[in-house]
């Protein structure tokens, strides 16, 4: 036992020995541990910007516009075929589709003949050009009546609840300012009428009014009482007013008027270019297509049953103005 002891005494030192020795030997020999790598920088990402797609609209909802109703068909009667009427007549077949037209001076149909040829259509409407066209229409027909290029309506029993008229001269502020126009220096207009035209009076003092215009009216009866008043104002005026009014101008007295305002070189204004050949200096007349239109917007009312909103006379919007160029050459 005692040598087994002595013998684990004698190696205990020689183990510890190899053991400091490997010990030891780990520390010496093992190489260092190599530096931790510093990272490379990382470029930071860009920032993502998501844009949200725009709204989508709604779809608008379609405006229907309404399409007018086919117009009625209509009887266009003719007082005769003078261009005043003609042309009248001729603009309102371009406006309605379904239309006839009566001539009454045509000596093969006598107006009775004509008007019961028209009860018996299926015209809806029946257009009167001229005073005899528009007389005998409201007389005999059985439809609505439309009239126009009637001048003096007042004395003949025209208005009624079935018919309705259109001017016969175009506005009297558009007139006197086409005038003013050609001849800035007009200041004093005269002017003659037939009674009965109050209303046109008042439109044309408003209108003189506003464009700086003295106007000086007179009203009479006959023929002859126009020549005294014209005679009298012809040395106070520089413009003569000349409406359509045949109660009180005979050919002869419309002639001598001519010829006392050249004498006085006083310009005379005329309602229809046919005139200018007599000595006038300027014509502002109504335009046919603007009265055709006129009498269709009439049309419609009465074919949507709105005859009474439309006034007994509608007036008109456009005119055609001439120039006497001989007249202005020889004054030059």
């Amino acid at each position: 036992m005692r040598s087994y002891i002595e013998q684990a005494t004698r190696l205990l030192p020689a183990a510890l020995v190899v053991a400091a020795l490997s010990l030891a030997g780990c520390s010496v020999t093992s190489p260092p541990a190599p530096p931790t790598p510093i990272p490379e920088p990382v470029e930071s990402a860009p920032d993502i910007v998501i844009t949200p797609p725009p709204p989508v609209a709604e779809p608008k909802a379609k405006v229907k516009i309404p399409v007018p109703a086919p117009l009625p068909p209509v009887a266009i009667v003719l007082t005769s075929r003078k261009a005043a009427y003609a042309d009248v007549a001729e603009a309102l077949v371009q406006q309605f589709e379904n239309h006839t037209v009566y001539d009454l001076s045509n000596r093969d149909r006598p107006p009775v003949t004509v008007l019961r040829m028209i009860n018996d259509s299926d015209s809806g409407v029946v257009v009167a050009i001229g005073l005899r066209a528009a007389k005998s229409s409201v007389a005999m027909s059985n439809k609505p009546v439309v009239f126009s290029q009637v001048f003096n309506y007042q004395d003949h029993g025209l208005m009624n609840d079935n018919t309705r008229g259109v001017a016969a001269v175009p506005p009297l502020d558009a007139q006197l300012a086409a005038w003013k126009e050609v001849d800035p220096t007009l200041s004093r207009i005269g002017a003659i009428i037939g009674d009965g035209h109050e209303a046109l009076i008042t439109e044309a003092e408003i209108a003189a009014e506003r464009h700086g215009v003295d106007l000086d009216v007179h009203v009479t009866r006959s023929d002859q009482e126009t020549l005294y008043f014209f005679k009298r104002m012809i040395r106070d005026i520089d413009g003569f007013w000349l409406f359509p009014d045949n109660r009180v101008l005979s050919g002869r007295a419309l002639q001598q008027i001519m010829d006392d305002a050249q004498r006085q070189r006083v310009p005379v204004l005329v309602p229809s270019e046919a005139m200018l050949q007599m000595g006038a200096s300027i014509s502002i007349s109504s335009v046919a297509s603007d009265i055709a239109a006129t009498i269709t917007t009439i049309v419609r009312q009465i074919q949507a049953g709105d005859i009474a909103k439309v006034p007994p006379l509608s007036p008109l919007s456009a005119i055609r103005v001439q120039t006497n160029e001989a007249i202005q050459v020889a004054d030059q």
